[in-house]
């Protein structure tokens, strides 16, 4: 038996406690989706302000031995500024998010459309690569037109997600904890 192995069946309670604790984190989400999304982007404003904050103390520190260490300070700075912006902002900062979304789907959909378009005399099937496209522009428009519900979507995605890996989190302790008891016996 490897030393993890051995650890994760005599420690199996941690995982139950994870998988818990992202069940409850999911059951909230589903209750307060306006909480969860202004906690997700306190979360990204913190660590985006200390990661801009590092990086401007090493450009400052390392600028004898980095070549361009103005780039890294830039960087820095511009971190400093977008964790500021969510910390101050949250609403800002999750609707420019939402939009950025919406343009990736919108232009990944007419390239999937054009991509159709240029395969249609050399493969078959190359509609549902057109429609895919269609959809994602669809998807892409819908985005801006009502972001709130994109938004709403979002949370209720990372809600699913964490309720099903707490689920599976407690059924992997459960599992471990047997097999840690019949190893005893």
């Amino acid at each position: 038996m490897t030393e993890l192995t051995s650890y994760l069946e005599r420690n199996w309670w941690l995982l139950l406690i994870r998988g818990i604790a992202a069940i409850l984190f999911g059951i909230a989400a589903f209750a307060w989706p306006g909480l969860t999304m202004s906690v997700l982007v306190l979360l990204f404003g913190a660590w985006t302000f200390v990661d801009g904050a590092f990086a401007i103390a090493d450009s400052i520190r390392y600028r004898d031995r980095i070549d361009k260490w103005w780039l890294w300070l830039l960087d820095g700075v511009f971190g400093v500024f977008v964790g500021l912006l969510a910390l101050f902002m949250p609403g800002v900062t999750a609707f420019v998010l939402l939009m950025f979304i919406a343009a990736w789907a919108i232009l990944g959909g007419i390239l999937r459309i054009v991509a159709a378009i240029q395969l249609r005399k050399k493969i078959e099937g190359e509609w549902l690569l057109g429609l895919g496209g269609a959809l994602s522009i669809l998807f892409g428009v819908l985005l801006i037109a009502v972001p709130q519900a994109g938004l709403l979507s979002f949370i209720w995605l990372i809600a699913v997600w964490s309720i099903a890996i707490g689920i599976l989190f407690t059924i992997l302790a459960f599992g471990l904890r047997t097999v840690g008891k019949e190893q005893r016996l």
